[in-house]
């Protein structure tokens, strides 16, 4: 599965997780410093369902649910 919306275009994106350390100044320390930032991904919701088409056939799709929320997919 490649993990793409049919409808929308949504694909996996990359950032970071970051790992800090140390009291915010807020509390009284001296402030939190980055130790260590490794990547991850961030993967949009997919969810198959079956959508009629404009030409008014039924096919399994792999849609985001923003999409299915928005109402831009007719399900069958």
């Amino acid at each position: 599965m490649a993990r793409i919306c049919a409808i929308t275009g949504k694909r996996p994106t990359t950032g970071s997780i970051i790992h800090r350390k140390g009291q915010s100044k807020k509390s009284g320390g001296i402030g939190t410093h980055v130790t260590k930032t490794t990547k991850r991904k961030f993967r949009p919701n997919l969810q198959r369902v079956r959508v009629r088409l404009a030409s008014g056939q039924v096919k399994r799709l792999w849609v985001s649910v923003k999409a299915i929320k928005a109402g831009l997919v007719e399900k069958a």
